[in-house]
This record gives structure tokens, C-alpha cells and sequence, in this order.
């Protein structure tokens, strides 16, 4: 194939471009959902034995932006930020109160109450 150098420049040019463009495409961040804060004051916790909390990290804000809902509105501490990995709950420390839930901020929960 012959091809003469102000060409074979200029193909180099636009494929250079399209490799930017796609990569821009690629980098841009997706689009935020609306996030619902909520208050504890509008929840009653009441704790249950029967009860206790799962994380789903999947979900969990706290792996990538610092999402601290769940952690600073639990009273016995028994969830815990991991940087990079989401969050971990002690259960034997939960009592099922459910406020971890409740101040979850995504849909779905990050936080969910299951049976023991």
C-alpha cells in the first residue's frame, strides 16, 4: 500500500484523536443518582435481638467517596469504614436496631437488617 507521508500523517492525526476521544468517553464519571439524606431524629430505634445487620458493599458509598452515614449514627459502634473496601459490621455488637439502614442513603440499601 503507497501512501503518501502528508497522508499517512494525517490518518496518524485523526486516529490519535479518536484514541482520545474514546479514552475522555471512557474516563468520564458516571451520573449520581439523587442522594436522599435522612435524618435519625425521624427514626425510633428500638433494638431487636432477633435481628442484626449485612453489609453489601456492592452498593456502599464508603468504598469510593467516604460515605459515613451507617458508622457515625451507630450508637454501640458495631459498624466500621473500610478504605477502599466498604464497611464491616461486628455482630456481636449490632443490637438490630435498624438506624443503619434507615440513614443508608443508596438504593438499594447498603445496609440491611436480616434474621440471626
Amino acid at each position: 500500500m503507497n501512501i503518501s507521508r502528508k497522508e499517512f500523517f494525517r490518518q496518524s492525526l485523526r486516529s490519535l484523536g479518536e484514541a482520545v476521544v474514546t479514552v475522555g468517553d471512557a474516563l468520564k464519571a458516571p451520573v449520581a443518582l439523587p442522594i436522599e439524606i435522612r435524618d435519625q431524629d425521624d427514626f425510633e430505634s428500638s433494638p431487636r435481638e432477633d435481628l442484626v445487620a449485612m453489609a453489601h458493599n456492592e452498593q456502599c458509598l464508603a468504598r469510593s467517596c467516604g460515605c459515613f452515614s451507617c458508622a457515625e449514627r451507630c450508637e454501640l459502634e458495631a459498624v466500621k469504614i473500610i478504605p477502599g473496601v466498604g464497611i464491616r459490621i461486628n455482630q456481636q455488637l449490632c443490637n438490630g436496631c435498624g438506624i443503619c439502614q434507615y440513614v443508608c442513603p443508596v438504593e438499594p440499601k447498603a445496609v440491611v437488617l436480616i434474621p440471626r
